[in-house]
């Protein structure tokens, strides 16, 4: 019922992949009346659409404490107790991301050997993707959470990309040894040992690089990358679109180089990466971005699918379980 552009994004992505996947059951949480209209408008008749009620809902500015205190029939507190009582294999949300964060680790818990859940979210990179954590949940942390966002962005990115061995690499002010501090220096000594494909620092020009699958920090310099790479792909749509609408021959360039303007406008289409997962936690839940569309709220549902059919909570128990044996 929250996100920037409200409800019916959720019940339009919903319907879309109910098209594509017929064994799947999609479950709206909300207020029943405008659920059931927007049902009888989109997807009408659609016996896999379900309505689960809930009577409030958590604003998009809500401190996380009031909306977890506070408001326990909220549409995101309903939602992730279902994955709780096992009546939903994940939850998928595009709401408040701190409440979103605070109510699935108090109702859902931590995997054993987990401190803290992570962010990790799919990006483009030089021939394919790359899958980065912590994108904002922890500000500060230990090696050994490092270590274990490490294991959990391996597990992830295998089962999204099909990889039996990905990369992981530690984001870093340099790649020699000496560089960075004492927290990466424990970390990286903690990841050689493991038995995760670990090809060690990468610096933050090399995240696209293609060098790694995997790139590992904390929450505060993962969110300021994120946060700086978008910024950076604003900034050069910006200068495209001044450059090629400056005067009428720039607007002829631009209709001869459309095709290949196409093909980059959807490979940097940030809908196509829409969906980050909550990590870490005893269940699965996908945090979609707070105004994505339905397009880009059909593939945090598709992120959930894959999540859901590889059992990635249960694979990342078991690998911690291996690491500290």
């Amino acid at each position: 019922m929250s996100g920037d552009l409200g409800a019916e994004v959720a019940v339009r992505a919903a319907h879309a992949c109910l098209k594509r996947h017929v064994h799947l059951k999609i479950i709206l949480v909300g207020d029943p009346a405008r659920l059931g209209e927007l049902v009888q408008s989109v997807a009408a008749n659609e016996p896999r659409l379900l309505i689960q009620a809930a009577s409030e809902v958590v604003a998009m500015s809500e401190a996380p404490a009031d909306a977890l205190r506070k408001k326990k029939d909220s549409s995101m507190r309903v939602a992730i107790n279902l994955v709780k009582e096992g009546k939903a294999g994940a939850c998928v949300s595009a709401g408040n991301t701190g409440a979103l964060m605070a109510t699935s680790k108090f109702v859902l818990k931590m995997l054993p050997g987990i401190d803290r859940p992570a962010i990790i979210a799919e990006l483009p990179s030089i021939g394919g993707t790359v899958h980065m954590l912590d994108l904002g949940a922890n500000t500060e942390c230990s090696p050994e959470q490092l270590f274990q966002f490490a294991v959990m962005g391996s597990i992830v990115t295998s089962d999204i990309r099909s990889l039996q061995q990905p990369r992981v690499a530690l984001l870093n002010i340099g790649v020699e040894d000496t560089k960075g501090h004492d927290t990466v220096k424990e970390a990286s000594m903690l990841l050689k040992a493991s038995s995760l494909n670990y090809v060690g620092y990468i610096e933050g020009n090399e995240i696209f690089s293609g060098k790694a699958d995997v790139v590992v920090t904390d929450g505060f310099t993962g969110n300021i990358a994120l946060k700086t790479m978008e910024g950076t792909v604003g900034l050069a749509s910006h200068y495209l679109r001044r450059a090629f609408t400056r005067n009428l021959f720039a607007k002829f360039q631009a209709f001869l180089a459309s095709p290949v303007l196409r093909s980059l406008r959807l490979r940097m289409d940030s809908r196509n990466y829409n969906g980050a997962s909550l990590v870490g936690l005893n269940g699965i839940v996908i945090k979609s971005h707070g105004g994505a569309d339905s397009v880009a709220f059909q593939h945090a549902i598709e992120t959930a699918l894959v999540e859901v059919r590889n059992q990635v909570p249960q694979q990342i128990g078991n690998l911690l379980k291996q690491e500290a044996a």
